[in-house]
C-alpha cells in the first residue's frame, strides 16, 4: 500500500503538528498565561507553616496507628501499654542484646 502524492491533505496528517500548514484565514489559538494573584504576606506565612507542619504530623499519625494496630490488636496487648517506657525498654534489650 502507498501513499500517492495526489492527496496532500492527508500527507499534511501525517506531518509532524509543527509542520503541518494551517489553512488561511483559520486563527490558531495562543495559550497565554494569566497573572497570579499575589497572596498577602500572612496567607502565604499561613500555608507555609502547614506544609512545614504536615509531613511530621502524618508521620506521628502513622506511628501512632502502628502502634495501636501492632501491639494492641495484632499483639493482644493493653492498650495503656503502649505509652509505658518500661515496655519500649525490654523491646529494646530483646532487639539489641548480645545474647
Amino acid at each position: 500500500m502507498t501513499i500517492e502524492s495526489n492527496q496532500p491533505e492527508m500527507l499534511d496528517i501525517l506531518k509532524a503538528p509543527e509542520t503541518a500548514k494551517v489553512p488561511e484565514g483559520s486563527k490558531v489559538p495562543q495559550k497565554t498565561k494569566k497573572p497570579r494573584k499575589k497572596k498577602k504576606r500572612w496567607v502565604r506565612i499561613i500555608l507555609f507553616t502547614l506544609r512545614l507542619l504536615l509531613v511530621p504530623t502524618l508521620c506521628l499519625c502513622a506511628l501512632y496507628a502502628g502502634l495501636v494496630i501492632g501491639y494492641v490488636r495484632i499483639g493482644g496487648q493493653p492498650y495503656s501499654d503502649i505509652f509505658d517506657m518500661a515496655t519500649w525498654k525490654h523491646l529494646y534489650e530483646l532487639v539489641y542484646s548480645k545474647t
